[in-house]
């Protein structure tokens, strides 16, 4: 990268600089919000000391359970993840075959450490989800866990939840789904910068791998072409495409991680009858849509095409064509109208954004209580008593977080800060005679 190009990025550009009294400012404003909110920062003591206890001796716990457990220590593997990424809970890896395709997506296995008998996992159902605000994190788990056990960092072995799908070549769909706990150890982790360099630049794997027998390169790009036809398969069958300019290491993950709930979700329900945490979408009223198209398509130099009879394919097409300008526009003309999703027991209503039958999450227990849950499940065939509370709980929580995030972002402004760039370089505080 040219010292022009590293210069516009957020690293290049380093940290935004405030001073002492604006930093405590911030810090009282979301004090402030987090009571409006019952946000829980802080960890209770024991909640601290069980993690720190139970993340002590990573390699021992992995020997202890290995006889347990598949080994896929000696399967290709890798993460991608933002540059600033502190932890990596997620890995994928891929063969294709003659007659199939099978894709591994490996999520740290965060209930062999939080379960019902933990401290950890009571603190998680009041949390129900992580919160973000630029540059200030409120974390559902300690973060020890991310930073530890449950960051599936290179040469390391660590303990996963594996979702093994095995598709059709042709159709993409499900010939078979197998979900077990398992023990890997990645060979790379990413950043999304570099998968995009690994495709342009397959000779770049040197620089990245130290096991010269992995060749990362081959695996990014059969990924890649399995990645870019699951998205074209999900625009073709209705799925809305909010974001049609995203990059391809971004687009990788996104269907990955799409494809590994769904079969998810599917064995839950199909498989095993259960009740879980699923995430249900209504669609917006015919009225509704009609609203959002128009104020599109008032848009300058926007057309919106009439000749689909599924709204989101023509929002879909019309985000392809429409100039740059306009796409925040169009985005969030189709988010004013979009009823908000809940999280419920009963799948049934489906995730009209997605345009999926049924949908759940399962590839990030870390950070969401839907996705912690839905693991216990899958592990136990258990569905906790109270599932139809913890959803309601869940999306309330959730949304009292997105509130409070769009009013810190508010308060930024008003401050003189831009949230963006806050977000995206952080904070640092600087005295006044170093300014």
């Amino acid at each position: 990268m040219s010292d022009q190009a590293e210069a516009g990025t957020a690293e290049g550009q380093g940290p935004v600089e405030i001073d002492e009294e604006l930093s405590r400012h911030l810090a009282n404003k979301r004090d402030d919000l987090f009571e409006k909110f019952d946000i829980r920062d802080d960890f209770p003591p024991e909640v601290r000391q069980e993690a720190a206890e139970l993340t002590d001796d990573v390699q021992s716990e992995v020997d202890d359970v290995l006889d347990e457990r598949r080994d896929l220590r000696e399967m290709p593997t890798w993460t991608t993840d933002p540059v600033d990424a502190q932890d990596f809970d997620d890995a994928i890896s891929i063969e294709q075959r003659d007659d199939e395709v099978v894709l591994w997506v490996h999520i740290a296995d965060v209930t062999h450490y939080v379960n019902p008998e933990t401290e950890m996992w009571s603190e998680a159902l009041k949390r129900a989800n992580t919160v973000y605000l630029p540059a200030y994190t409120v974390h559902m788990l300690p973060p020890v866990l991310a930073e530890t056990v449950c960051s599936l960092v290179p040469h390391e072995d660590r303990l996963a939840h594996t979702v093994e799908m095995h598709l059709d070549p042709e159709t993409l769909s499900y010939e078979t789904i197998e979900i077990y706990k398992s023990v890997i150890r990645s060979d790379a982790r990413l950043t999304y910068a570099q998968a995009e360099r690994l495709l342009d630049d397959p000779e770049s794997a040197d620089d990245l791998l130290e096991d010269p027998d992995v060749d990362l390169a081959a695996k990014c790009e059969q990924v890649w072409e399995l990645a870019d036809r699951l998205h074209e398969q999900r625009k073709e069958d209705g799925s809305l495409v909010l974001n049609p300019r995203r990059d391809r290491a971004h687009t990788i993950i996104e269907e990955c991680m799409l494809k590994a709930n769904k079969a998810v979700t599917h064995t839950l329900q199909w498989d095993r009858g259960l009740e879980a945490m699923y995430r249900v979408h209504p669609q917006p009223t015919p009225d509704q849509w009609n609203e959002a198209l128009q104020e599109i398509q008032d848009l300058d130099g926007v057309s919106v095409s009439a000749s689909y009879e599924d709204p989101r394919k023509a929002v879909n097409e019309t985000l392809e064509e429409a100039p740059d300008r306009q796409l925040n526009q169009i985005q969030r003309a189709v988010m004013k109208v979009m009823p908000r999703a809940k999280y419920m027991s009963d799948p049934f209503g489906g995730h009209h954004a997605l345009n999926f039958e049924i949908y759940g999450h399962f590839t990030s227990p870390i950070r969401r209580l839907s996705d912690l849950v839905n693991h216990w499940i899958v592990y136990t065939d258990e569905v906790p008593a109270d599932l139809g509370d913890l959803c309601s709980h869940a999306s309330d929580k959730q949304k009292d977080g997105e509130q409070c995030e769009r009013e810190y972002r508010q308060f930024l402004e008003e401050v003189g800060l831009d949230p963006a760039a806050v977000n995206n370089r952080g904070i640092e505080v600087v005295d006044d005679e170093d300014e």
